[in-house]
């Protein structure tokens, strides 16, 4: 599977630039969910999704991903 670069604009992935999987057109999934990475908060019931959207490229050629929202865990699946 094809994989492209991101980078995380505005909430709490701020900055983060990782490898997401790739479209047949090389662009990144339409939106993204990034899940708090404390295993145990997220078995406890707590914890949170954080929403992020494709945004577009830059001149580097690294996508975007604009943060949209966050929500309980579990709420976006």
């Amino acid at each position: 599977m094809a994989e492209v670069t991101v980078r995380f604009v505005g909430g709490p992935a701020d900055g983060l630039v990782r490898r997401v999987p790739a479209g047949p057109d090389g662009a990144p999934p339409r939106v993204w969910v990034l899940r708090h990475p404390d295993q145990a908060t997220a078995l406890a019931g707590a914890g949170a999704d954080h929403r992020y959207r494709r945004d577009r490229r830059d001149d580097t050629g690294t996508w975007t991903m604009r943060f949209v929202r966050t929500d309980p865990l579990g709420v976006t699946e």
